[in-house]
């Protein structure tokens, strides 16, 4: 018995590029670097200068009850999630057809502004307790609930965390979902909001933070810079949307996962081309239809000579003829969101033929070897594009996008 196919009927994307998916994927396909100085008020003693911060947040039309029970990251997700459905045709609620609508969000923290705003409620401002939506504010699943009350979304409901594979793994349960019957629809991505002091901090005391600059892959690399952001897709079965007569952007035609199974910080070779395989065969693509990978390219010394043997031991001599770009050069790390931003990234380079750029690139590495698209976006033919997402923890999560 054949699996239901699985197609992508709307997008949404929020981050220091742009306010909406447009936006993101002209500034990445322009080789735009949103990464800027660091302007969040109360952070004392923090080093950090620069991040991928959210210049404004977009014009929404929630209502005041459901903001004074949302942190940062939900209130992402949720505009995220609105412009994918709007996409999708499916944002007005009274119009929908009768289906089964639900949403998986990932999240690589928690609505760490609500915990902070609590201490600081409790230790310095002298009162008697948080604020009473602390616990709903903060917990990680906050993101996909808010999604769901607001966009009236009652099928499957939930939220996944991975740390940075969590938007991948979002969109892998929602792959799930939909091949078991369980949804018609899901909404999935992921939603992160790290700028607060003692976010910053603990990642601070780690010693990957970039200066100046995320250089994935360049031999002058530093390591990551922080950013905030979400990314959002509609994901329908097939038939759900054909019966509705939904503009389809692109197949989902696979996704991959693994572990690690060695070290909390750093990675293996063997976990994300285990990843990568599981997804090449789970699409059931062949190595040589692959055109381009999303590389998970922190910039970190480890991550990106590790992932390029990686991407080497699985595609061969393939691996020659991919183009590979990192935009968290021009996006930051987003942490749980990333991938979910990654994901617009490669279905807008199916769509447009452009491979976006790596961008702040400088310098070969020798072990860095593959053709990772340096500054410049590149015209090219995508059938298939590859996103990788590999986390602390050795969790790895892979999905595949084919034109439709």
């Amino acid at each position: 018995m054949s699996l239901p196919r699985v197609v992508v009927t709307g997008v949404g994307g929020l981050s220091c590029l742009g306010k909406n998916a447009a936006e993101n994927w002209d500034s990445m396909r322009r080789g735009v670097c949103g990464i800027g100085p660091l302007d969040v008020p109360g952070l004392p003693d923090v080093k950090t200068s620069v991040a991928g911060q959210i210049a404004e947040i977009p014009e929404h039309n929630f209502e005041k009850r459901a903001l004074v029970s949302m942190s940062r990251f939900g209130l992402l997700a949720a505009i995220t999630a609105g412009e994918a459905l709007a996409q999708a045709g499916l944002d007005k609620v009274d119009d929908r057809p009768p289906m089964r609508l639900g949403t998986v969000i990932g999240v690589g923290i928690y609505g760490n502004d609500a915990v902070e705003q609590g201490y600081d409620a409790l230790h310095f401002s002298a009162k008697k307790r948080p604020e009473i939506f602390s616990v709903p504010k903060a917990m990680p699943s906050s993101a996909a609930v808010h999604v769901s009350m607001i966009h009236k979304l009652t099928g499957p409901v939930f939220g996944v965390t991975s740390a940075c594979a969590s938007g991948n793994h979002a969109i892998a349960s929602a792959l799930d979902l939909l091949r078991l019957g369980r949804a018609d629809a899901i909404v999935a991505g992921g939603s992160d909001a790290p700028l607060s002091f003692g976010v910053i901090r603990a990642w601070e005391v780690m010693r990957i933070l970039a200066k100046s600059a995320c250089r994935p892959f360049s031999a002058d690399r530093d390591g990551l810079i922080l950013g905030e952001g979400s990314g959002a897709v509609v994901l329908e079965t097939l038939e759900s949307a054909e019966r509705r007569g939904a503009t389809i952007l692109a197949e989902l035609v696979g996704a991959g996962m693994s572990g690690d199974a060695s070290d909390i910080v750093a990675p293996t070779v063997e976990g994300p081309a285990s990843a990568m395989r599981n997804c090449l065969a789970d699409a059931g693509l062949d190595l040589s239809e692959v055109d381009y990978i999303n590389a998970h390219g922190t910039a970190t010394m480890g991550n990106d000579k590790t992932e390029t043997k990686a991407i080497r031991e699985v595609f061969g001599a393939h691996a020659d003829k991919l183009s590979v770009s990192s935009t968290k050069s021009m996006h930051a790390h987003c942490l749980g969101a990333s991938s979910a931003i990654e994901a617009l990234a490669c279905i807008h380079a199916i769509r447009d033929g452009i491979v976006p750029p790596t961008v702040s690139y400088n310098e070969p590495d020798p072990e860095c070897d593959l053709d990772v698209t340096p500054n410049v976006a590149r015209e090219r033919p995508i059938s298939v594009a590859m996103s990788n997402a590999f986390a602390f923890g050795g969790s790895n999560a892979v999905v595949a996008f084919k034109a439709f």
